[in-house]
């Protein structure tokens, strides 16, 4: 439905049903919108303009002496018009600054502080999926042996944040192989990431000597294992699922067991995100679009984080429809561009 069949008092009219049930998550009537209006507009006007926006799906009248409640179309509606407007705010909202200005250490621990502060600002779930380690930039690297079987990757990034990674391998790996390994790709591919690493040694292989070949191979056998468990262990930090349990009157309670079998099923959670990852500011997911019958009651609303036009992650928030998504956007945009300067400027 194009925004062109609506007058401008009924998109005005169809915004203050969308906010009134957002507040109070009932169905609302015309006598309750026709007394909001600051001009003098009658309840039977606003009965007639109801029926319209319900022929066009973007509301539903539960009963039939009730009032009317968007839809999922309608909240996606809704929200596009405030896009359209360009809802950020000039002044940027106020955050703790020394949450994001950790120029150097664990970059797990900035990112499990921001997932904090999403929570906190938005009274909801927060969440922050983090890197692919095989797609970040690294200015040192270093194997180390833990045990016969598994093998640490520590990663310096070239914005200065430490990632850490545990790759299990069947392969035999001394650690002398190893730290001749790491400086082999220190000196060799300083500022790329282990996704060219890789290529480039499937690539080059034939041309190595025979002096190379065992390293080569050896590492070629480590980065296969890696790529195979990265696949399927994205690592998402999530903060306030507490903040849920508080909200009784947004979730029934099946949806919401449902909902934290969700989380605690990490590894789903973050397919579910990394598959929903793009390059808009800000992208807003309403109930059935999230393609998941069991989490339908619930938005998300995400945004995606890097550095240097390379898309890292994807950051946001999840919680009923009835989110103020006025305040929860700019919030989301602000977290990510504060989160995004971070790392570019602790280069």
């Amino acid at each position: 439905m194009k925004k062109t069949t609506l007058r401008e008092k009924d998109v005005l009219i169809f915004n203050l049903i969308v906010e009134s049930y957002l507040k109070v998550g009932k169905p609302v009537s015309s006598g309750s919108i026709s007394q909001k209006m600051e001009h003098s507009v009658s309840s039977a006007t606003v009965r007639n303009i109801m029926a319209k926006l319900e022929k066009l799906g973007y509301l539903d009248q539960p009963h039939a002496s009730a009032g009317r409640v968007p839809t999922d179309n309608g909240l996606r509606f809704y929200v596009k018009n405030l896009f359209d407007e360009v809802i950020y705010p000039d002044k940027s909202i106020e955050l703790m600054t020394e949450v994001f200005y950790q120029k150097k250490g664990d970059f797990n621990s900035l990112l499990d502080n921001v997932s904090h502060v999403l929570s906190e600002h938005s009274d909801n779930l927060g969440f922050v999926l983090s890197p692919r380690v095989s797609m970040v930039n690294f200015r040192y690297l270093r194997f180390i042996k833990v045990s016969e079987e598994k093998i640490m990757v520590i990663l310096i990034s070239t914005f200065n944040l430490v990632l850490t990674e545990i790759v299990e391998t069947k392969s035999y790996f001394t650690q002398v192989e190893l730290d001749r390994a790491s400086r082999y790709i220190n000196e060799n591919f300083g500022g790329k990431n282990l996704k060219f690493v890789r290529d480039f040694l499937l690539r080059e292989i034939p041309a190595y000597k025979t002096s190379y070949e065992r390293i080569v191979q050896s590492l070629i056998s480590l980065l296969k294992n890696y790529f195979n468990q990265e696949e399927k262990n994205n690592q998402i930090f999530i903060q306030g699922t507490s903040k849920l349990l508080e909200k009784p009157d947004l979730f029934d309670m099946d949806s919401l067991r449902l909902l934290f079998q969700r989380f605690e099923e990490k590894a789903r959670l973050a397919k579910l995100l990394s598959d929903v990852i793009s390059l808009d500011r800000v992208k807003v997911l309403i109930g059935t679009e999230l393609s998941l019958p069991d989490i339908s009651d619930c938005s998300l609303v995400l945004s995606h984080y890097g550095y240097d036009r390379q898309v890292l992650g994807s950051l946001g928030i999840i919680g009923p429809k009835r989110i103020p998504y006025r305040r929860i956007i700019p919030l989301v945009d602000c977290v990510a561009k504060k989160l995004s300067e971070t790392i570019r400027f602790s280069q």
